[in-house]
């Protein structure tokens, strides 16, 4: 199976674990078996594993996650890195070109397209792959999987069937209704909630991308891809094409986009240091700070502390966040990156000090500052530090001191963590300068 996973999100509805960096398919807040936890990316690329060992995965996302995606999923996974973000049509278009052309993915195969982030089951999975083989049969352009609705939305957008059965012709498309009249949808016309999740034959799409977009093949589209129209998906493919069909799902399908609904899918109370009386009804607590967080008397209230703040908000409220999170101009001060993750202890007038952890086995880009020093001081594990051409290994204790101008990076033996320390008058994440590593 081809299957393409759009990973976006402004990170705005899930704060403070998410932000700008981190948006909400990677929180880890989904407990596992073995009693570690798991993010929404980490849970779909497993289930699809699971389901097919041999899926041909690629995540469409902005430069901004491809870090956070390696330090989840490895160095395997494919990525369709989209220079800016131009909306759902020029990033399924770029995707399928890398398909075609970086992967080499023959037209005449059969692509799935959903989402990262919806909360779903394994017979979710097995849809997809059923998705894809009526797509092979070509008796339409385009599949759409319809998601059998659990209540009236007035979330989401509706497709209108042509009948009951499992696959049918697509009669038309509503857009997002009152709760009246989603009822009214549903009940007479069986309609079903579109989830963005659809298939197709690669040739199809490469078809649609030259239509709408002047480009010669992938690198050119990369080159070119600022001044493509930002238009979606939807818009632009699914509510002009006459040959199109709808395959019903009646499965689990949630869509995890607000604190409200994220805690439904939570198998426990808290994630983190946490305690609360027998008096809470209805409390979550998710703590990523190394601080206890106390509950008493609380009814419908997510409690939610990370390092880049601290919400407590009743559950329903929680959904309409978004315009006061964006007055909030804030560094962030927690993010992933392909190597480990970095979280901000203290900001000064002239300074900076980090939390730095490195992965086994991997290593910071090598790189100089023009404007700031640096000093590390290892408080676990082993490693290697080289500093401009100079190697030395390194251990609990040991401090290396690096000058602005001084070419540097750090490779983990162990789990490495350090005290990052930034010390000059103009302190900023744009002051780095990377090179070749041999």
């Amino acid at each position: 199976m081809n299957i393409v996973l759009l990973s976006g999100g402004s990170g705005k509805r899930l704060w403070p674990l998410s932000n700008d960096i981190r948006s909400k398919q990677f929180i880890k807040i989904f407990k596992k078996r073995d009693g570690s936890y798991e993010s929404m990316v980490q849970r779909i690329y497993r289930q699809i594993r699971s389901v097919d060992e041999n899926a041909k995965i690629t995540i469409a996302t902005s430069r901004a996650q491809v870090s956070s995606i390696h330090n989840q999923l490895g160095d395997q996974v494919g990525i369709s890195v989209e220079p800016c973000r131009r909306d759902t049509f020029p990033a399924i278009a770029l995707a399928s070109v890398y398909l075609a052309e970086v992967e080499g993915v023959s037209q005449e195969e059969s692509v799935v397209v959903c989402p990262v982030d919806p909360y779903v089951e394994e017979d979710y999975f097995r849809a997809l792959k059923a998705l894809e083989r009526q797509a092979d049969k070509e008796e339409a352009n385009l599949i759409l999987m319809g998601i059998q609705p659990a209540y009236p939305s007035e979330k989401y957008g509706y497709i209108i069937p042509a009948d009951r059965e499992a696959i049918s012709k697509v009669l038309a498309f509503r857009e997002k209704p009152d709760a009246k009249t989603a009822k009214e949808y549903i009940d007479h016309g069986g309609a079903l909630w579109n989830g963005g999740v659809f298939a197709y034959k690669l040739k199809y799409i490469l078809c649609k991308a030259h239509e709408m977009m002047d480009f010669r093949d992938y690198q050119d589209l990369l080159d070119r891809f600022e001044t493509m129209p930002k238009i979606s998906f939807d818009y632009a493919v699914v509510e002009k094409e006459s040959s199109i069909q709808v395959m019903r799902f009646p499965g689990q399908w949630k869509d995890l986009g607000t604190w409200n609904t994220l805690t439904e899918a939570m198998e426990e109370e808290c994630v983190g240091d946490g305690v609360m009386d027998d008096s809470c009804e209805n409390v979550h607590i998710i703590n990523e700070l190394g601080l206890p967080v106390l509950a008493m008397g609380l009814k419908d209230v997510v409690i939610s502390a990370s390092p880049d703040g601290i919400l407590v908000s009743d559950k329903h409220q929680s959904s309409y966040m978004k315009p006061l999170v964006d007055e909030l101009d804030r560094q962030i001060m927690f993010a992933e990156k392909s190597w480990g993750s970095f979280r901000i202890l203290d900001v000064g007038t002239e300074s900076l000090t980090i939390k730095v952890t490195l992965n086994p086995g991997h290593r910071m880009n090598y790189h100089s500052h023009l404007n700031r020093d640096e000093v590390w001081v290892v408080i676990q594990g082993t490693g290697q530090a080289i500093t401009d051409s100079v190697y030395r290994e390194i251990g609990v204790g040991d401090i290396v001191t690096m000058k602005a101008g001084c070419r540097h990076t750090v490779t983990a033996y162990s789990e490495l963590q350090l005290i990052e320390v930034q010390l000059g008058r103009e302190i900023s994440k744009n002051d780095k300068q990377k090179y070749p590593f041999d």
